[in-house]
C-alpha cells in the first residue's frame, strides 16, 4: 500500500492520497503508515482524534488552536464535504489565502494543515462525517476561531445559507485576530515555505 503526496497548497497544505483496494465485498485502504509519512516529511506523532457528523449544509470552521499548537490531519468517512485551510501565519507571503478540495469517504484523499492555519469545512451530502488526527490536545483557553465569510479572505464555499453554532456565527476577523498579541504565536519562518 502506497500513501503519497497529491498536491501542496499555500506551501503548507497537503493534499495526500492513500491507495484503496476495492472488489466484491467492499473496500479496504491504509490512511496512516507512520513509515510512509515519515518518508514524505509529514508528522507521525498524533495525541488526539476527533470524529464529527454533520447534516447537508452544516459548516464548521474556521477554527485554530495555538496553545498548544495543533495541527490537523482531515479526511472525510462518511458522505462528503469541502475541507478548508487559511493560512493565519504573519508574515507569510500567503497570509489570508485560502485552499479548499472537496473529498469524498472513498477517494482515499487527506489533507494535512499544520499549526499557523485555520481549518474548516462544509458538508455537501444528506449526512458526512470528518475524523481528523490532531498533534496537540485540545484546550479551550487557547483556541479560536476566524468568521467563516469574512471577506477579507474570500473563502467560495459550496454552501450560500450553511448552518452555523452561534461561536461560528459570531467569530473574529482575520484582521481582528492580527491585532490580537495571541496571534504571534504563528509567524511566517522562511525554511516552512510559503
Amino acid at each position: 500500500m502506497q500513501v503519497s503526496i497529491e498536491e501542496r497548497h499555500l506551501g503548507s497544505v497537503v493534499v495526500i492520497r492513500s491507495e484503496v483496494f476495492e472488489d466484491e465485498r467492499g473496500f479496504f485502504s491504509e490512511v496512516f503508515r507512520g513509515d510512509q509519512f515519515a518518508r514524505l516529511g509529514l508528522p507521525t506523532s498524533f495525541v488526539q482524534e476527533n470524529h464529527s457528523g454533520s447534516v447537508k449544509g452544516v459548516l464548521r470552521g474556521l477554527h485554530f488552536q495555538w496553545d498548544p499548537p495543533m495541527s490537523k490531519l482531515m479526511r472525510v468517512t462518511a458522505g462528503t464535504a469541502f475541507l478548508v485551510a487559511v493560512d493565519i501565519r504573519k508574515g507569510s507571503p500567503t497570509l489570508g489565502q485560502w485552499s479548499g478540495i472537496e473529498c469524498a469517504a472513498r477517494d482515499g484523499i487527506q489533507v494535512w494543515a499544520p499549526a499557523g492555519f485555520a481549518r474548516g469545512f462544509c458538508v455537501l451530502s444528506e449526512w458526512a462525517e470528518i475524523q481528523y488526527k490532531c498533534t496537540g490536545i485540545y484546550n479551550s483557553a487557547g483556541e479560536s476561531g476566524l468568521l467563516w465569510n469574512d471577506p477579507a479572505i474570500g473563502i467560495d464555499w459550496p454552501a450560500e445559507d450553511p448552518i452555523l453554532s452561534e461561536k461560528d456565527r459570531i467569530a473574529q476577523t482575520l484582521e481582528e485576530w492580527l491585532a490580537r498579541p495571541e496571534s504571534d504565536h504563528f509567524v511566517f519562518r522562511a525554511e516552512e515555505g510559503p
